[in-house]
């Protein structure tokens, strides 16, 4: 089912003021063995020629083959370290939303978009399909380390099948790892203790622990919901527990916020960018590829070394960052005419800039659903579908070439009066 709606409301969230992140003695998750994902790739090796884009000869960017298993079409290439340019011919192209936290959410939108199994065990079905998901996977639910563990799951299965599973990071991803831990669920406190107890189960093998979590964790969360009275709603202790733990899975180089590191803020698939707010001229002239290299090197500890900036403000900070713009995404009906036109000339030069036709974003729940703009070249895909936010229905946008529309799910939609009240 595919439908164009126009009507959209912005969704205030105010920028994090500075903020130092605890530390921790655990270690990155960087220096383990990624043990499923070489078992997959000796099985289904293929060798490709890196992606047509301008480079300098002396520094070939780094590359990725995603070929599978399959001679029908060409193998998907990664450029990029995290992943920046991406060329995947011929294939189908599913971007989804903010997912906050909800895992039932999440895999309902997965299975409409037709690349998770609907029967409960969490199996890419999507063959050559790629997954785009546009960051904002932490805070305001309790699941998010689990759909973190599930999306990981599906790019190894996804992989074998020449697909792949690209993730961007949002403003929430960001602020945790400054250390702003304002719009954290009570339970997702609780889900990262319980991570680390789980981490140690494991004897600190982070690919076993972080694999397994998403059929572990809802068997924790029962058993965290039964012991709830004892503990009482607000124990200080158990809170106290939980800061801790979120402090030392998420401060830069800690193991989460280096598993962060290994996705991108901007991405681009062809002649498609994705990112989490919205891409400017200034973002694109400072260079997409240094922006994420920042940000990576920021989340894994390294930013006062190499002269990367301790924040990356370009992308983090500001209203007109990477992660928080809402110029694109934001209820132009109160504009006047000449405003918009602005905003499109933006969005025009941006795309020239970039060498892109289409821009995806999240970040601004869109009440009346996933829709699109100024002749279809930015499509707004936030729903609010995680129970934290609007608990709407999944949507998904599908992209094939040129074309996309939007998946909806069968299930009524929230209602304009309750989203109205709710915002």
């Amino acid at each position: 089912m595919a439908s164009f709606v126009s009507l959209n409301c912005s969704f205030p969230l105010q920028p994090p003021p500075s903020a130092s992140s605890s530390s921790s003695s655990l270690s990155s998750p960087q220096s383990q063995p990624r043990k499923l994902i070489d078992i997959l790739s000796s099985t289904c090796h293929q060798t490709t020629t890196a992606a047509t884009r301008t480079t300098p000869a002396s520094t070939p960017p780094p590359h990725n083959n995603y070929g599978g298993c399959s001679n029908l079409i060409k193998p998907i290439v990664v450029n990029g370290e995290p992943p920046t340019f991406v060329s995947a011919p011929g294939r189908r192209i599913v971007a989804v939303g903010d997912l906050h936290g909800d895992l039932d959410k999440t895999r309902s939108a997965l299975e409409i978009a037709g690349v998770l199994s609907s029967d409960g065990q969490d199996l890419w079905i999507g063959g050559e399909t790629v997954l785009v998901q546009l960051g904002d996977i932490l805070d305001r639910g309790e699941d998010e380390i689990a759909i973190l563990s599930l999306l990981r799951s599906l790019d190894i299965q996804a992989k074998a099948d020449g697909g792949a599973v690209f993730q961007v990071n949002g403003n929430h991803e960001t602020m945790n790892v400054d250390g702003d831990f304002r719009y954290v669920d009570s339970g997702a406190f609780d889900e990262c203790t319980d991570f680390l107890e789980h981490l140690e189960e494991c004897e600190y093998n982070w690919e076993e622990a972080f694999a397994s979590w998403v059929d572990v964790s809802e068997r924790q969360r029962d058993e965290r919901k039964r012991s709830q009275s004892y503990w009482g709603p607000w124990n200080l202790v158990k809170r106290q527990k939980g800061v801790i733990a979120r402090s030392a899975l998420l401060r830069p180089g800690g193991p989460l916020a280096s598993e962060l590191a290994r996705h991108a803020v901007i991405l681009k698939i062809d002649d498609w960018v994705f990112c989490h707010g919205g891409l400017l001229p200034h973002h694109v002239s400072y260079g997409i590829e240094r922006i994420n290299k920042e940000v990576s090197h920021w989340m894994r500890g390294l930013g006062n070394t190499d002269s990367y900036l301790e924040t990356p403000f370009i992308a983090t900070r500001g209203y007109d960052s990477v992660v928080w713009n809402r110029l694109y995404s934001r209820d132009i009906s109160d504009l006047y005419d000449y405003q918009i036109s602005q905003i499109e000339s933006i969005l025009e030069e941006t795309l020239q800039a970039v060498g892109g036709r289409r821009m995806v974003v999240g970040h601004t729940p869109q009440p009346m659903g996933a829709n699109c703009k100024f002749n279809c070249s930015i499509w707004r895909i936030d729903v609010g579908m995680s129970s934290g936010v609007l608990d709407s229905r999944p949507e998904v946008l599908e992209i094939r070439g040129n074309k996309a529309r939007v998946i909806r799910s069968k299930r009524d939609r929230f209602s304009e009066l309750q989203v109205v009240d709710h915002v």
